[in-house]
Formats: C-alpha cells, structure tokens, sequence
C-alpha cells in the first residue's frame, strides 16, 4: 500500500499546496470506487470546511454529517466516547468530524496486548518437557515460573513496536540461565546425586529450546497479524515537524509495527502547509476529545513545540493515563544504552512510564502495609507507652495531637501524632509553618521530634488506610492550597497515598525546607516507584531515627 493511497488528492477537491496555511482536515471513510482496495483497511482526509481561525460557532452551519453508529466492540450510548459540539465546531467548522474506523477485525482485537500471548506461551513451552520427564516436574515448574518472572521485570512482556527475536535472544538466554541456576543449586542441595543433577540439566536444556522456539513463531504470528491489519491501534502524532512528518510516512507504510496513523495534533503556532504535514485533525489544547473522536489507542511525542510546562501537566493527567504514551527522544543521537531499544523505522522511540499505583502494584503496597504496621504497632507497644507516659507527665493530658491533613486525590483526614507541645488555638494548629524553635516544645517534645517518635502513632493511620509508609509526607489544607498556588508540580504529589516517611525527608527535606525540592523529590518518588525503592526509604529512616536527624 503506498502513501498516495492514504490521501488521495484529486478526491479532495483541492491540490494541497494551494491549501490554506493551519487548515484541519477530518477523517472519512472511502465510498468504494478505487480498484478493488479494501475499505475497512484505508481511508481518506478531506478539508475542513472552515479555517481554524473562524469563530468557533457559526452563525449559519450546514447540515452536519451523522456520526456513524458505532461498530461491534465499541462503548455503544456512551457520552464520553462522542465529541462536544464545541470542539466539532473548532475543528471542522461546520462539519461533525466523523472518526476513522478501522477493520472489523481490528476492532476485535482492539484489547490486546502482546503480554496476554507471550506469557502463557513462554510458561507452557517451558513446562512442556515435564509431561515427558515427570520425575522432574516440580523443578520445571518452579523454572517456568521464575523464568517468566526475570522475562518480565527485563522487560520482554512490555509493549513493542519493533519485534526482532535475534535482538531479544541474549536476553531470553541470560534470563533463562539464571533462573536455572538458582533452581539447579536447590535440586543439587536437596539430591546429592550427579546423576539427577544431570537430568535435570538436560531438560532445562529441552524447556528452553522450546521457548526460544515459542519466541519466534510468536514474533512471527504478531508481525503477521499486523501486516494483515488485522491487530493495529490508532495512533495520533503530537508535532508537525520533520520528525513527526517521517514518523507519519513510516506508520502508513509499514504496518509491521501495528499503528494506523490517525492524524497530526500541533500547537496553534505551528503552521501545517506542507501536504506532508496533513492531516491536522486537532489542536494540541483538544487532545482529549480528538483522541475519542478517531478512538485513540497511542499518543506519539514528536518534535511538537511546545514547553515543557505546557506539555507535562496533559502527560500527567488521569486523561491521558488511558492511551500508550511513546516519546522520540529530543537527542536520540545519543540515547541511553542498556535499555531495550525500540524504533520505528530507526527512529529511536521510548514509552513514557506512568506512576500508576493501581491494580497488581497498589495491591502488593497495601498489603505490605497491613502487614509492616500491623507487626510495627505489636512490636513497638512498649515504646509506644513509654512516649505517651512521657507526654502525659510532660503536658497533662491529651497525649495525642489530631490534625486533618490532606490525602490522596485530595480526601482531608485526621492524623494521629503524640503531642510535643499544646497550641494556642485551632487556626494556630492550621497554620504555623515550623514550631522547631518553639519555646513552649519541652524536653519530652523535643526528644520526640528529633527521633520522629511523635509519628509513631501514624500506624494506625496506615492500617486504617488514610496512609501508607513511603510516599509524600501529608500537609494541612491552608499549605496545600498556597503550596499548590505557588509551584504547578506540588499538587502532583496527591497522586498516591501520603506516607509516614518519603524520599524527601530522607533526603534531608524536612522542617523549613524549600517547597519546590519537596515537590520535586516527591514525583520522582511517584514516578519511579518500585518495592525496593520504598524498602531503600524505609532503611535509610531507620538510620535516620537512629542518628538522630529529624526535626
């Protein structure tokens, strides 16, 4: 299939360089009349029937087109999936844009992923030897297991554009070696016997000379499938420039990498009048709504001129968390290596990793949580009653100081801490920044804040699940609206559950430090979550209470 047949411009009515300069173009499906092509599998673009710069409702519009009534597979009487008047009204002016659809087939396999087929093809084809072996089997299945585990934190069940099984093949090997190794030292401990060892040795052998093999008839069968179009998603080019332009050419002749190219979404200052740089379906404010329009699947990052500031909050935000986010490297010269490579035609494309503590992640975090505080609180009983003994000799009663501090996605609640001094009155409580120099801190309080054993009681915030133990420390909501008024990133930090200790406060951030390190450590923290990085913080404020280094 050639580029021409993609957009046809004898049909449109217009010869493209003599289109206007910033003109949208709206997708359409074909009416059959060109020898024979397959219409579920092309589709053309025609001019919008008004500029961008015209008033965004006209006084007298044209009787506007119908939406198609959606196909076999889609969310059928869901308003969310239909475009708002107004933003049909900016991009085509008079006309309701009417989306691409693609093949029927497509749009049956629109929900899969390559993960969903590689990992019980990986797992059965390394068991497949025990049912020949059976004296083996418990060994087998164990490798199986811990061979896909290593498979998938190395990243061979991610998304792929391109697939090389030769490219993969060092790191299916290694992996394997490893998982076998570890298994082989149990088997050797466990069966003193060479002989054993040695059989186990040779079926390792067999299971992974049927993985490898599985490997590649499924690179085969994926690369395939998307030639056939029969698996491909939607993807729309944020950009207008050379980069995005050659990305644009390369999707809609090469289907292998199973993208069907919808359209280019730019900044308004960019001025798409070259006819390689159509179609401009949307502008880059409207990414949302243009995205359901032609039923988005991938949002390519190209060389769209726009700064960062402008780009990262649409990045970040729950809307776009939905759609593969992929991004060519500013200086893809010089990416990193180590990291699996992945292009489209050679040019260098990273996906964009979303901080998303949901499904399988946020599972395992929370019961760690119940787990470690559950332990913590049992553990910790004794000194928990020597600090409220102190506090109560100390300050009279009331040894607990409660406190509503802001959560996740912004939900208030009571936080429980042993109370180091006794405020004057409510507002004071809300709004004194620091109280580290406070003379009405006695020896008791201040033994309690440098030792962090005021927060103790924050346990039973974490089991009650108001709290986790890593992650942003919680503010009070006078801070959090003046904090988040000041810097764009701090209300970020409400993404996840806020947290007894964080990688700012062990990272020295804590008492009267500047707010905008705060922010900046906490959505790293977000953005590179990991269960050893929250068991890196939760050690280094162990050493922290130990060296005396709080507040």
């Amino acid at each position: 299939m050639h580029d021409d047949d993609l957009i046809d411009h004898e049909r449109t009515g217009r010869d493209r360089a003599g289109t206007a300069a910033g003109d949208l173009w709206v997708p359409a499906q074909r009416d059959g009349a060109d020898d024979g092509i397959d219409l579920d599998r092309t589709f053309e673009y025609a001019p919008a029937d008004a500029p961008r710069r015209e008033p965004r409702i006209p006084q007298q519009p044209q009787e506007p087109r119908q939406l198609q009534e959606p196909q076999e597979g889609r969310h059928r009487g869901d308003p969310s999936s239909r475009p708002s008047p107004d933003l049909a009204a900016r991009i085509a002016g008079s006309t309701v844009v009417m989306p691409y659809l693609g093949s029927p087939v497509a749009r049956k396999t629109r929900a899969l992923r390559m993960w969903m087929l590689s990992i019980p093809l990986d797992i059965t084809a390394f068991a497949l030897p025990a049912l020949r072996y059976q004296q083996h089997w418990k060994s087998i299945l164990v490798a199986a297991a811990l061979s896909a585990a290593l498979f998938a934190v190395g990243g061979l069940y991610s998304a792929r554009r391109h697939l090389s099984f030769l490219d993969d093949l060092p790191t299916l090997i290694g992996r394997m070696l490893i998982a076998c190794a570890m298994v082989s030292l149990v088997v050797a401990i466990r069966h003193s016997s060479p002989e054993n060892l040695a059989s186990f040795l040779r079926v390792v052998a067999v299971s992974a000379t049927f993985v490898l093999l599985g490997r590649a008839m499924n690179y085969t069968s994926v690369r395939f499938a998307r030639r056939k179009r029969w698996v491909e998603h939607s993807a729309i080019i944020l950009g207008g420039g050379p980069v995005a332009i050659e990305l644009a050419r390369l999707l809609r002749r090469y289907p292998q990498y199973g993208l069907r190219f919808a359209g280019f979404v730019d900044v308004e200052t960019t001025v798409h009048d070259l006819k390689e740089s159509t179609p401009l379906i949307g502008l880059f404010d409207d990414l949302e709504e243009i995205a359901k329009m032609v039923d988005c699947d991938v949002i390519i990052i190209a060389d769209i001129d726009c700064p960062e500031s402008r780009l990262l909050p649409v990045v970040r935000s729950p809307e776009t968390a939905r759609y593969d986010l992929w991004m060519v490297p500013r200086l893809r010269e010089f990416s990193a290596q180590g990291s699996s490579p992945d292009h489209i035609g050679a040019i260098p494309v990273v996906r964009v990793r979303r901080p998303t503590l949901s499904g399988l992640k946020w599972f395992v975090k929370r019961a760690c949580d119940v787990v470690l505080s559950s332990i913590a609180l049992l553990a910790l009983t004794p000194i928990l009653l020597l600090c409220a003994i102190a506090v109560r000799l100390e300050g009279g009663p009331g040894i607990f100081f409660r406190q509503q501090r802001i959560g996740r996605y912004g939900k208030p609640f009571q936080l429980i801490k042993f109370r180091s001094m006794r405020p004057v009155n409510e507002k004071e409580s809300q709004t004194n920044w620091s109280v580290a120099h406070d003379p009405r801190v006695g020896p008791v309080g201040r033994f309690l804040r440098r030792t962090s054993l005021d927060e103790l009681p924050q346990l039973w915030n974490i089991l009650r699940g108001d709290m986790t133990i890593v992650g942003p420390r919680p503010e009070r909501p006078y801070f959090v609206d003046q904090f988040s008024a000041e810097h764009p990133d701090y209300a970020m930090r409400h993404r996840v559950p806020v947290g007894l200790t964080g990688l700012a406060q062990v990272s020295g951030l804590r008492g009267d430090t500047p707010i905008s390190d705060r922010a900046r450590f906490d959505n790293y923290y977000i953005e590179n979550w990991s269960i050893w990085l929250d068991a890196k913080v939760v050690l280094r404020t162990v050493a922290e209470v130990f060296r005396g280094g709080g507040r």
